[in-house]
């Protein structure tokens, strides 16, 4: 298989994820040049989290349960927390809560195609193997930004600080607890990983197009779109 090949079929299926969940903001469309720079700040952190996690494993060994909840989905979903906390939170754009999701899933899906072109890259593998992951790790990322993303949003918009910090830690908590059991299932069952994984993948999937469906509906652009659709 051509390089060409190789990289189209490893960048595919983050893309399409993108713009899927792009096309899911009905109410009030987010600029698509910051959705794009917050795919490429995804892309930029790989290379620094990957030498973080290669310190940690040095430094705490590579055990099952240490390396999937703490060196793997503990240091990259912080990181993506860190960024939208830090980044979006109080950015002018994050007026709704479906923004919460676009924006987290956006940041995901660029570590997730980085990774799987350096995957793709340093592996042997056909177009089917490359959409397989495309299915399985990159969704999964996209996934865990939908749950992180909403409990971002949520906190945007509560009227409490208390329910805020409840929200913001849940943002964190969660995708580190789902992203470490898919981490460990594929650490712990060497031959029939799919029977457990794909389990996992259709709850995460339930939940987050759930998710994405309760965000939309609290918009507060809803009945200003439907006015305006009335009207015409």
């Amino acid at each position: 298989m051509s390089l060409f090949s190789i990289m189209m079929a490893a960048i595919a299926p983050g893309i399409a994820l993108l713009i899927y969940f792009y096309l899911k903001d009905r109410y009030e469309p987010e600029p698509l040049h910051l959705v794009i720079k917050f795919f490429f700040l995804g892309v930029a952190i790989v290379f620094p989290l990957m030498i973080i996690q290669r310190a940690m494993v040095l430094g705490l060994g590579d055990s099952p349960y240490v390396f999937s909840f703490l060196t793997s989905a503990g240091v990259e979903e912080f990181a993506k927390w860190f960024i939208i906390y830090h980044i979006l939170y109080n950015h002018t754009e994050f007026d709704e809560p479906y923004d919460g999701i676009l924006y987290t899933v956006a940041l995901s899906l660029g570590f997730a195609t980085l990774e799987n072109v350096l995957y793709a890259l340093y592996n042997s593998m056909s177009v089917m193997s490359l959409l397989l992951r495309g299915l399985l790790p990159v969704s999964g990322h996209a996934l865990f930004g939908v749950i992180m993303g909403d409990y971002i949003g949520k906190a945007k918009f509560t009227t409490t600080k208390r329910k805020r910090n409840i929200f913001l830690a849940l943002g964190l908590i969660l995708p580190i607890f789902w992203h470490g059991l898919y981490d460990l299932i594929l650490h712990m069952m060497s031959q029939y990983w799919l029977w457990y994984i794909i389990p996992l993948m259709i709850v995460l999937w339930y939940g987050g197009m759930s998710k994405i469906t309760r965000a939309s509906n609290r918009s507060p652009f809803r009945f200003i779109k439907r006015e305006e659709e009335v009207n015409l």
